[in-house]
């Protein structure tokens, strides 16, 4: 059900399209993926814009096709190197997937991006709304792109009121968006959507008094703003306690783990990590033992707490509690990594922050 259906006023599909276009003539933000229309530049922007606020992708996007300019020079990188760049972007899994895509695309489409929106779709870590915005954008085809402002701009204007965290939500969007895209420029109509969403029907705080959907806007006329969009489900989230133990002996080398398992930060550089049920001002003696053993360390060693506090860091569905314990030994044959040299390997945001604040004394 739509609330619209019981207003006398209903903006026609044509009227909002050339409402829309007019608006983001005047109000298009310049950014380098929309100089052109090359697909490998879309995508790299479409990917790392997931989950991504403009502003805090572009110095990424531009480090990223700086250093890898092409399909060519993304599947020949290792992939260390690639998850050094997107360090501190989060969803690292999203940086993986690009640099398995390019090797496909290089390997079974002889270094031609796919110009076929099922084609696309067919590829690694790309789901319905980057198919539908490289197809769109780079080769003029009618796909609706269905993102988080695309859902409130069309959920406010006409007052659909379907939930759009369930399976239904996206096929009604899509559908309505279809209906008010144009055969002429479906890429710029996306694009027009998601940034009337980005900039004036914002989350928080919309612009609406000088909205150019004022007159027609549904949620607005019927004091819905802030009921609109509709979201049932509540997130759950999981808190876990992470002990980072930070070994470094007289020559001042440590160690470091990479993440191979599946869950966050996969493929990433950690410190040597006790999970434990809850926070505590003491190691697990089992678990650190362990540990010890693992790397060579006898009982020569001096441990302490670096931080007061455990430090929280927020995920999408988890919240970390993580305490960084300084462990100090004469020396270990396993600890190979110089201390001065850890920034070469990618780490998760969390422990980049402590190797900035942390000094060895």
């Amino acid at each position: 059900m739509t609330i619209h259906s019981v207003l006398p006023f209903y903006i026609c599909h044509m009227i909002f399209h050339e409402i829309l276009m007019k608006w983001f003539q005047g109000h298009s933000r310049s950014f380098p993926w929309r100089e052109n229309t090359n697909p490998y530049n879309v995508w790299i922007s479409e990917i790392i814009l997931q989950q991504t606020r403009a502003a805090q992708g572009l110095p990424y996007y531009k480090k990223f096709v700086k250093n890898f300019p092409n399909l060519h020079s993304l599947a020949e990188a290792c992939q260390d190197d690639i998850l050094k760049l997107w360090e501190g972007l989060g969803y690292y899994s999203r940086a993986i997937n690009l640099h398995a895509t390019a090797i496909k695309i290089m390997n079974d489409y002889g270094g031609n991006f796919p110009n076929d929106y099922q084609e696309i779709r067919k590829l690694k870590g790309i789901g319905d709304y980057t198919a539908s915005a490289i197809a769109s954008i780079c080769f003029g085809q009618k796909h609706a792109v269905v993102d988080g402002n695309v859902f409130r701009v069309l959920s406010r204007i006409f007052g659909i009121d379907t939930p759009i965290d369930t399976y239904k939500a996206k096929k009604v969007f899509k559908r309505k968006s279809t209906q008010l895209m144009m055969d002429a420029n479906p890429g710029e109509y996306n694009q027009a959507l998601m940034e009337f969403g980005a900039l004036q029907c914002k989350p928080k705080r919309p612009i609406c008094k000088n909205c150019i959907f004022i007159n027609d806007c549904i949620a607005f006329n019927f004091n819905k703003v802030n009921d609109l969009p509709v979201k049932t489900k509540k997130i759950n989230i999981k808190t876990r306690f992470f002990n980072y133990i930070v070994i470094i002996n007289e020559q001042n080398k440590t160690i470091l783990e990479k993440r191979t398992a599946k869950g966050i930060w996969r493929n990433l550089y950690q410190f040597p990590l006790i999970e434990e049920l809850n926070s505590s001002k003491k190691i697990n003696d089992s678990s650190l033992k362990k540990l010890l053993s693992k790397y060579g360390i006898d009982g020569n060693y001096y441990i302490e707490k670096w931080n007061e506090k455990p430090i929280i860091h927020k995920l999408t569905h988890q919240h970390l509690k993580i305490d960084f314990w300084i462990l100090k030994t004469v020396k270990s044959k396993k600890l190979n990594i110089e201390w001065s040299k850890i920034d070469l390997y990618p780490m998760p945001k969390a422990l980049q922050n402590f190797k900035e604040n942390f000094f060895i004394n």
